[in-house]
């Protein structure tokens, strides 16, 4: 039997998508518009009430990983609703539950583009949830960034230093850039 995404063990991942930063591809502003428009026509603006592009690939200027990332708004009602997840399957999406942990409750996240072959195609993220989650503060954080070029680039250097650091390791790759989220979320306000 073929093994799917669902049955990679976390060193599975690792090894099969290292953390890799890139230079900033302005292209990715384009992907990222073209995404969405497949996703409303496929998701009625009735269950969608947002979509924005977030994570450093939405931030000019600085490294990123190669990954388009989107956070969807949806209605508190529709959370981990069956017929709008199948919506995103059809669109060639993997469905993950995101647990609840300290300060965020769970929400659905989809993942497109990993291929356990090793063949590269574009990689897409979505974080989809209500906006009383606290996933919608990177909105601020995003925002932030790009309107203070040195902020992002001390955040770039963070990411670059992590990469080196865990690139096989994505739990702390992630961990390594919460406090700076943090002080950074404190600075807006």
């Amino acid at each position: 039997m073929k093994k799917t995404l669902f049955d990679l063990t976390k060193e599975e991942w690792n090894t099969l998508f290292p953390i890799e930063l890139v230079n900033h591809n302005p292209e990715w502003k384009k992907t990222f518009k073209i995404e969405k428009e497949r996703i409303l026509k496929k998701v009625d603006t009735t269950s969608i009430l947002r979509i924005e592009h977030f994570g450093s690939s939405s931030i000019p200027l600085i490294k990123s990983k190669p990954y388009i990332d989107m956070l969807i708004e949806i209605p508190k009602e529709l959370l981990f609703d069956k017929n709008l997840i199948s919506k995103f399957d059809d669109l060639g999406y993997s469905h993950f539950v995101v647990p609840e942990r300290e300060n965020i409750e769970a929400y659905s996240s989809f993942g497109k583009g990993y291929n356990l072959d090793g063949k590269k195609e574009q990689i897409f993220h979505i974080h989809m949830c209500p906006k009383e989650n606290i996933m919608w503060k990177q909105i601020g954080f995003r925002d932030y960034l790009i309107e203070n070029q040195e902020r992002a680039k001390m955040y770039e250097s963070l990411k670059t230093k992590l990469a080196k650091k865990y690139k096989n390791d994505r739990g702390a790759y992630v961990l390594g850039k919460t406090e700076f989220i943090n002080e950074t979320l404190e600075l807006i306000g």
